[in-house]
């Protein structure tokens, strides 16, 4: 795994992914869930789908970066 090229995608593009795909909300209760608007979601839905399938079609590892918190 130290090998391969790695494909970042931050934690609010795999949530939003995750709430949209996996769990079948639609992008504006995904908005409500995750506290940003409806467009937010589909900018952010957009852009982790396409990280997730260079990742997947280029053999890439897939890192998940951590959410940010208040304090840094």
């Amino acid at each position: 795994m130290a090998q391969l090229e790695k494909m970042i995608v931050p934690h609010d593009e795999m949530e939003a992914v995750l709430l949209c795909d996996m769990e079948g909300l639609t992008q504006e209760e995904a908005g409500k869930r995750m506290g940003v608007s409806r467009g937010t979601v589909q900018r952010l839905v957009t852009s982790g789908r396409l990280k997730v399938a260079l990742a997947v079609a280029g053999g890439k590892a897939l890192i998940i970066k951590p959410a940010e918190t208040a304090s840094g």
